[in-house]
């Protein structure tokens, strides 16, 4: 008997002890007021790639986000001419993984263009978009000094040059943007 109400004792406490946390929010006093301190208008509006034209406000953020895979070469770059500055600024890219937390080796990427309406206007932003048959210097211009295709082994293991495969160039898109 005395043992069951050492037990029924010891689960009261730690029902007390797991209730007193939850009501005080783990050390956390709630004083009613958000720490967060953006607001809908800072935070940045996602577009579609597809939508090509954007309609935006002075100060408004707003986003672009593209698929990317650097394990079969395809890289997403913002490319020249860069958009006019007085209309629009870059801030920044990030990327994140689409496997989580946990680097999966080949596993894709999605990558985000961040911009700010900056003054009234119309300007374009551009993006190439760099595969392995269409490779880009590393700047997101052209295929520079890939054109010349390397040799191919052949089946029999010689070295035979491989005139056909030839790069194309990287695709360019396009977003007009005009800021009002």
């Amino acid at each position: 008997m005395t043992r069951t109400a050492s037990t029924s004792r010891s689960r009261a406490v730690v029902t007390a002890v797991a209730f007193l946390a939850l009501a005080t929010g783990c050390g956390g006093e709630d004083t009613g007021t958000s720490t967060d301190t953006s607001t809908s208008a800072e935070k940045p509006t996602s577009h579609p790639v597809g939508d090509r034209s954007i309609a935006a406000e002075v100060g408004e953020r707003f986003t672009l986000t593209v698929e990317e895979n650097a394990s079969t070469r395809e890289h997403w770059y913002l490319a020249d001419p860069k958009p006019d500055t007085s209309v629009v600024r870059s801030q920044g890219r990030k990327s994140e993984s689409d496997s989580g937390d946990e680097p999966v080796p080949g596993a894709g990427s999605s990558l985000t263009f961040t911009f700010e309406a900056t003054g009234k206007g119309s300007t374009e932003i551009v993006l190439t978009h760099c595969t392995f048959k269409a490779p880009c210097d590393g700047s997101g211009n052209g295929s520079g000094s890939a054109s010349t295709p390397s040799p191919t082994p052949s089946p029999s293991g010689s070295v035979t040059p491989s005139g056909s495969a030839k790069p194309s160039e990287p695709e360019r898109v396009t977003y007009t943007v005009t800021v009002s």
